[in-house]
């Protein structure tokens, strides 16, 4: 009976399926002398049965073995992921590690992951828009990890924003600034971020006694754009858009602008992120800032740290220096779109 294809083959397995010890497994993957033909043959067959791929460091006693570490991002449309790999390839750079960078289109190519196994040392993943189970199931064995953005789950090791807090942040301020009717324009559905962000927003707005209607968007500018444009018709009742990130409140704010809609005297409009594109607009966007650069830096920090505190895969399973979530808070940064004096905003 033919064996099974494995997404996550061992050097243990192939030994088994080929009925041989591992030393001659090793022997035979590392082109050694000496290896009778027929024991060579029953190795590359049980490899290939398996889908066994080495570990491309495997001859290294140094952790480092491959000098790379792998990025998944869910995508890479607008200055949030720019920025982000802009932070990463910088720290990275600082500890001599080259970046393999992987896209995750809605979930498609989760398979591409077990093969990323032998090619990195390590893997800084980013797929919000994930259940924690199903990627659990596709990550390579043995490849120490950081998870970034992720939903919570059994991950050792997380990085993430208080997204909660941050919208709530918003909406207090926007409540403040004399909002009533506040418009959320949420991220896609699924998506822990955009998830976390309305229920920060939906329980700041229940706390301050004004309405929020949640506009469905996917973080594109059109998104925001489509909610600006129901306010201008009459036909969506709003005096404030909270867009769950500033490309979304950007498409909003230009749409207002070109409807003739003053803002923020007659909607105001924020953001979340603080992309380099807030502060350039005109006027210029009230959002949450996070630092995607650091960010990214802090990533493949802790990512580094992992690898170099992972003696064995079994240590890196079970524990490390750093182990566990980090939650970053991000800061309200007050600037045109929310107020109309200059004494109330942020110097930067």
């Amino acid at each position: 009976m033919a064996a099974t294809r494995l997404a996550h083959a061992t050097i243990h397995d192939v030994a088994r399926e080929a009925g041989v010890s591992v030393a001659s497994v090793s022997r035979v993957l590392n082109a050694r002398d000496h290896v009778r033909p027929a024991m060579r043959t029953r190795v590359e067959e049980a490899t290939a049965r398996l889908g066994y791929v080495p570990h491309a460091g495997a001859r290294s006693l140094s952790l480092a073995r491959t000098g790379a570490i792998g990025v998944v991002l869910p995508d890479l449309h607008g200055e949030f992921f720019s920025e982000l790999l802009r932070g990463m390839d910088r720290e990275a750079g600082t500890r001599g590690l080259g970046l393999l960078l992987t896209v995750l289109h809605d979930g498609r190519g989760l398979d591409t992951l077990a093969g990323l196994r032998g090619q990195v040392d390590g893997l800084v993943v980013m797929a919000p828009q994930l259940d924690p189970a199903v990627l659990a199931q596709h990550m390579p064995r043995g490849v120490a990890a950081l998870f970034l953005n992720c939903a919570a789950g059994d991950a050792a090791a997380r990085l993430c924003i208080d997204n909660r807090a941050g919208a709530a942040a918003i909406v207090a301020h926007l409540v403040a600034g004399g909002a009533k009717r506040i418009v959320h324009v949420a991220g896609p559905a699924g998506n822990v971020d955009a998830e976390e962000r309305r229920a920060g927003a939906q329980a700041a707005a229940a706390d301050a006694g004004v309405a929020l209607c949640v506009v469905e968007g996917d973080f594109r500018e059109a998104s925001g754009a489509a909610a600006a444009t129901r306010i201008a018709d009459g036909t969506l009742a709003g005096d404030a858009i909270f867009a769950a990130n500033d490309m979304m409140a950007i498409g909003a704010l230009m749409t207002l602008r070109r409807r003739g809609i003053a803002v923020p005297e007659q909607v105001a409009v924020a953001g979340f992120d603080d992309i380099p594109l807030a502060r350039l607009v005109t006027p210029a966007l009230t959002t949450m800032r996070i630092d995607i650069a650091e960010l990214g830096a802090r990533a493949v920090a802790r990512l580094a740290t992992r690898i170099t505190h992972a003696r064995d895969r079994a240590r890196e399973e079970a524990s490390d220096h750093a182990a566990g979530t980090e939650a970053i808070v991000p800061q309200l940064v007050v600037r045109e779109t929310t107020t109309t004096t200059i004494t109330d905003r942020e110097t930067e």
